[in-house]
């Protein structure tokens, strides 16, 4: 039998909308309670009666308004404080002047502050506070002077809403926070997943082709050169990364899907994943190898590593040959990155480099070992004549600033 999928939408709201809920039927019924049991304080208990009434039908009738933010609409909630007010208001009008200045409670009682809560969990602490400013100043005239009870009960309701309103933003923040994450993470599964398919099967037939077609020769050997070309290509694009959907869909609305991978930015002295910047270099006769994982160095370091990698490709090109094959190795070490760069050239003869810097020529002492020794790494540099040169460069993951600052990662 197949799976089924459920897919669940959950949000932080809901349990606070449906709390909400259950307060106003519950503050309704308390408010109706007590005008029964202080009945004979209200000297006008028809007016009572008919705004217990309508703030009964009104709670009932309004209950799927409270139930989520898209059904709370501004209307609702101004009908809805409006209820609220005039129900204070009113209260002088019913009850007795004893009833009023002993500080009774008003028609709709603790139902109002439902009514600012809903302010508050539609629109944060700032709606609140909008809210909670009229019921202050509703409670301030029916009461008639500043009393100390009242001044309490109004400024309670205005931190107990501004403060249940900063949470539900707080909540609102991370819930989206929590969603990008997963978004990420449910990405990078997927680019992952790609990897491996593309890896085992469509690079394999590149290189294969590459190889069969250099062997044959002829037309063959065009053809083995562009699927080396491909080849470099995909794995540049699956080492990079994949394009955003919402990016792809703005260009095919336009009428053209074009691949477009934004960079990605960083802070000028931030850490940076030295994969992106040794990437390029890959080509037909250059394989790049890398770790499955961002390889991150601070942003300073990794710009001189690559260049130092640029400079020992240099080297191959112009010593070795055009048609010389390279390699480049990233290895992800708990202290430091190691990047080796490998060629199947002729190789140094020995004693050459310490000829060449005789002469003047320091590319290899200043393009490499200079940059690395200004980051507090190594170059190492090993050939054999007859069996190609690899260079190992070492650079720690704590490097120096080759400007002279300290790096902080």
């Amino acid at each position: 039998m197949p799976k089924r999928e459920r897919v669940m939408r959950m949000s932080v709201e809901q349990p606070l909308w449906r709390a909400l809920t259950g307060y106003r039927v519950l503050t309704m019924l308390y408010a109706v309670g007590l005008f029964a049991t202080a009945y004979d304080e209200y000297d006008s208990a028809g007016i009572a009666i008919a705004y217990y009434v309508v703030l009964f039908v009104w709670t009932l009738a309004t209950l799927p308004r409270v139930q989520s933010a898209a059904a709370c609409t501004k209307r609702f909630l101004a009908v809805d404080l409006a209820i609220a007010l005039t129900g204070i208001l009113l209260t002088p009008l019913a009850a007795n002047e004893q009833h009023v200045h002993s500080g009774g409670p008003t028609l709709p009682s603790i139902w109002t502050a439902g009514s600012v809560l809903a302010y508050a969990i539609k629109g944060g602490w700032r709606w609140a506070a909008f809210a909670s400013t009229p019921v202050a100043a509703a409670n301030l005239i029916e009461r008639g002077a500043p009393a100390r009870d009242t001044i309490h009960n109004v400024i309670l309701v205005w931190v107990a809403s501004i403060a249940i309103g900063y949470v539900v933003e707080v909540a609102r923040a991370s819930e989206r926070t929590l969603a990008r994450a997963l978004e990420i993470e449910a990405a990078t599964r997927e680019r992952e997943r790609l990897a491996r398919d593309i890896h085992d099967g469509v690079l394999q037939v590149l290189a294969m082709v590459q190889r069969r077609g250099l062997v044959i020769g002829g037309e063959a050997a065009e053809l083995g050169r562009m699927a080396g070309e491909q080849e470099v290509a995909l794995r540049t694009l699956v080492s990079g990364g994949l394009v955003p959907v919402s990016r792809v869909s703005e260009d095919a609305a336009e009428g053209a899907v074009v691949r477009a991978v934004e960079e990605p930015s960083y802070d000028e002295d931030g850490p940076v994943d030295l994969r992106a910047l040794l990437a390029p270099y890959a080509a037909a006769k250059v394989s790049f190898a890398e770790p499955g994982a961002v390889v991150l160095l601070p942003r300073p370091a990794a710009k001189e590593l690559a260049a130092a990698v640029g400079a020992a490709l240099d080297n191959v090109r112009r010593h070795a040959g055009e048609d010389a094959r390279a390699w480049i190795l990233v290895e992800d070490e708990p202290d430091e990155v190691v990047v080796t760069v490998r060629d199947d050239g002729p190789g140094i003869p020995e004693g050459r480099l310490a000829q060449a810097e005789g002469e003047g020529r320091l590319g290899v002492a200043l393009s490499i070992r200079g940059r690395l020794r200004e980051l507090g790494g190594s170059a190492e540099l090993i050939s054999v004549p007859g069996q190609g040169t690899e260079v190992e460069l070492k650079v720690p993951k704590d490097a120096k600033d080759p400007r002279g600052k300290a790096e902080r990662r």
